[in-house]
Order: structure tokens, then C-alpha cells, then sequence
């Protein structure tokens, strides 16, 4: 048996029977669903389908859940759902996520915004985008665009080095869990995870209930690879969160802490996972 597998992510070109089939004959092993996208009743309809799958060629196609995290993402617009960002030019981000307006980029950060300050770089959409802070204040940055391009809802938002002050899990990856839970799912991954703690925290809810399920540790911040160390001796495994991970630091930088993560990993004993962007720049 091949100690490597292959997880795909379920999505909306890949959530149906035929689709679906096709790749776990092509191969498929694991199926990851994005929760930080969906509904839990979206998520129940993927699960019965894979299962149905199962069931059927019986195939032992397993589930993970990928959790949200502390994701920061864009807002919604009002009117079309993008906006074209051009080079140079001048816009307010706010943490009002009823403002709108030509310029005006709400997401949903409920902190003070000025534990940012002038000069921070933001990256939105794995790098895609990047603006650059001036002035700061409480509700509002006003920003330049250093990158351009069109911006889309929901897309995640990076402040690399920012102390944005976020706490314990948030009350969505704790309902979530529940869900994960109820149904059953073979591995919970956790989204930019900081330290040991994080991977404790969620390990003794899911533990307790479903000792079997996986608790995986997604690095993908400067935080995390400082604390590697002790991620992987916390977490049942890890996964090697690329996209985010070259917005964290240089893009050059992450085949030398990819390939170290993976040589401590095997020598733990620990699974790990290679994920995002794995055409663009493998």
C-alpha cells in the first residue's frame, strides 16, 4: 500500500456523484471540506455523498474538516461582488461591515485597528493583492495599493508581524467541531495555529468523544514555524499550509521550511500533509 495519499478539497465543480466518483477512482483518498466556506447543512449533503460513495464501491474515502480559524476575510459589496484594485491608488478598509463605496473595503475584524500601524503591509488572497497602510485609526485604515487586481468577496486577509490580539477559538470553530463530531469526521485540521495550545484546546474537545479522529496542525504563520517543535508534538499531524505561509514570510523561504517541517515530522512519527498552491510554485 502507498504510504502517500491524495487529499482534494470538495468544492463547488467537484461536489457531485459523477464528479466525485471520478476522482476517487483517479485515486482520491481523502476529501477536505472547507469550513470557511458553506453551510453545515452544504456540509451534511458532502458527507452523505462521500458516504454514498463508500457504501456503494466500497471505497474507504475518509473526511476532513478544515476549520476556519482566525481568518480574517473581505466583506461583501454592495452591487457587484468584486472590486478592481489599481496600482497606486488610495482606499479605506473598515471593520464596519455595512460601509460601502467605490473605495471603501469593509472585512470582519472586530478589533481596534490600531494595533496596526503605518507601514504594514496587507496581502489579501495569498498574496494575490497588497496594500500598504498609512494612517490608522479605531474603525478605519486608509491604505495604498501596491499590488492590483481584482478583489473578491470572502477572500482571507494576511497582516504578516501584526499583533491583531486574537484569544481562545472562536465560537464558529467551536460550533463546527460539534459537527465535525456528530458526523463522524476522520481528521479536524486547525487554521493558523500559534503553539501547543491551540492543538490542546481543540484535543480536549474532540478527544473525550471521538479518540480516533485526528487533530491536524496547520502551520502557516511565522508564530507556528518558531513553535514547530512543540505543534508536532501536540497534534496527531501536520499540514504545511503554503499559501499562507508565503505571504508570512518570503516565497523563496518556504521549500527549506517545507522540507524541514516534513524531515521532523517523519522522524516524530507524525503524518504530514503538503497543501496549496501546489502548481503555481512546486
Amino acid at each position: 500500500m502507498p504510504r502517500t495519499k491524495i487529499i482534494a478539497t470538495l468544492g463547488p465543480a467537484s461536489n457531485n456523484y459523477t464528479v466525485l466518483r471520478k476522482m476517487v477512482r483517479a485515486g482520491l483518498d481523502v476529501v477536505r471540506l472547507n469550513f470557511s466556506h458553506g453551510t453545515h447543512k452544504q456540509h451534511v449533503e458532502s458527507v452523505n455523498l462521500i458516504r454514498r460513495i463508500n457504501k456503494k464501491y466500497r471505497r474507504g474515502i475518509r473526511i476532513m474538516q478544515d476549520l476556519e480559524g482566525f481568518r480574517i476575510r473581505i466583506g461583501h459589496f454592495e452591487g457587484e461582488n468584486t472590486r478592481l484594485l489599481k496600482r497606486h491608488s488610495t482606499v479605506w478598509l473598515t471593520n464596519d461591515v455595512q460601509a460601502q463605496g467605490p473605495r471603501t473595503i469593509p472585512f470582519d475584524y472586530a478589533g481596534d485597528l490600531r494595533r496596526i500601524k503605518p507601514g504594514q503591509m496587507i496581502y489579501i488572497d495569498d498574496g494575490n493583492l497588497a496594500l500598504r497602510a498609512g494612517s490608522v485609526h479605531g474603525d478605519s485604515i486608509k491604505a495604498t495599493v501596491i499590488e492590483g487586481g481584482v478583489l473578491k468577496e470572502r477572500k482571507g486577509i494576511n497582516m504578516p508581524g501584526a499583533s491583531l490580539g486574537f484569544e481562545k477559538m472562536t465560537e464558529k470553530d467551536k460550533a463546527d467541531i460539534q459537527f465535525g463530531l456528530q458526523h463522524e469526521v476522520d481528521y479536524i485540521a486547525l487554521s493558523f495555529v500559534r503553539d501547543a495550545d491551540d492543538v490542546h484546546e481543540a484535543a480536549g474537545i474532540v478527544k473525550p468523544y471521538r479518540p480516533d479522529c485526528r487533530i491536524v496542525a496547520k502551520v502557516e504563520s511565522r508564530q507556528a514555524i518558531r513553535n514547530i517543535d512543540e505543534i508536532i508534538d501536540a497534534a496527531d499531524g501536520v499540514m504545511i499550509a503554503r499559501g499562507d505561509m508565503g505571504v508570512a514570510i518570503p516565497i523563496y523561504e518556504v521549500p527549506v521550511i517545507q522540507k524541514k517541517i516534513i524531515r521532523k515530522c517523519n522522524a516524530a512519527g507524525k503524518f504530514v500533509i503538503t497543501a496549496t498552491q501546489m502548481l503555481e510554485h512546486m
